[in-house]
């Protein structure tokens, strides 16, 4: 195990902590899938840019959670990449 994955193991055990990571989980992974989804297109974030006419650094404020995007813009960067976007309801689990 990892200093931060024993960090967070530990932070975890406070509720507080868990609840509020818990409620940004869904900011975080909207993040990670334009990184990922970025990558596996093998685009910069210039390029992408370039593609749908959206800044650079409106592209990278997306991607380091500095900005909320819009559906219309999620489309556009998906289109960039030449994806398609995917957004699903899913279950809660309860613990």
């Amino acid at each position: 195990m990892t200093d931060l994955e024993a960090l967070k193991s530990e932070l975890m055990k406070d509720p507080a902590f868990q609840a509020e990571y818990e409620a940004l989980a869904p900011e975080y992974e909207i993040m990670q899938a334009m990184i990922d989804a970025r990558h596996a297109s093998g685009l910069t974030q210039k390029e992408l840019a370039e593609r749908t006419g959206i800044a650079q650094g409106d592209i990278s404020k997306l991607e380091k959670g500095n900005a909320n995007p819009s559906l219309k813009t999620l489309k556009r960067l998906a289109d960039g990449m030449g994806m398609t976007l995917k957004i699903a309801f899913e279950p809660q689990t309860r613990a």
